[in-house]
């Protein structure tokens, strides 16, 4: 079933309210072991406790993304912060069997919060009527 932009706005505002908004001490802590993180397709965040949003992606499996390392953890220990203070949030989302539904949620998301590790930011689609 396809999704108009309305909806699609609407699902991307959802999950940067969760990612953006759930305590701090809810989100996943810095560890060897991302045992605690689904192995599901989803969008994440790299979340310092004080400056918000460093970093926004997203994935086919939300564990295997930080099982291998990440860039936004070298970028957070260069910016000399405690790994007390980096955090991951993630949401699960069930549109990996449309990888352009979940580009364009992470596009939207990225747009609206521009966070300081995320080295492109995708410009908005442009619709034109024939």
């Amino acid at each position: 079933m396809a999704m108009d932009e309305s909806e699609i706005q609407a699902q991307a505002q959802r999950l940067l309210d969760e990612i953006s908004f759930s305590p701090f001490e809810q989100c996943q802590s810095l560890s060897r072991e991302f045992a605690p993180i689904p192995a599901r397709p989803g969008i994440y965040a790299i979340r310092h406790r004080t400056h918000g949003l460093l970093y926004i992606g997203k994935t086919k499996s939300l564990r295997g993304r930080f099982s291998g390392g990440h860039k936004a953890f070298l970028w957070a220990w260069l910016d000399k912060y405690s790994d007390e203070e980096i955090r991951i949030a993630f949401q699960a989302v069930p549109h990996w069997q449309n990888p352009a539904l979940l580009l364009e949620l992470e596009a939207m998301i990225l747009r609206a919060t521009e966070p300081p590790y995320n080295v492109q930011i995708p410009a908005e689609r442009q619709c034109y009527a024939s």
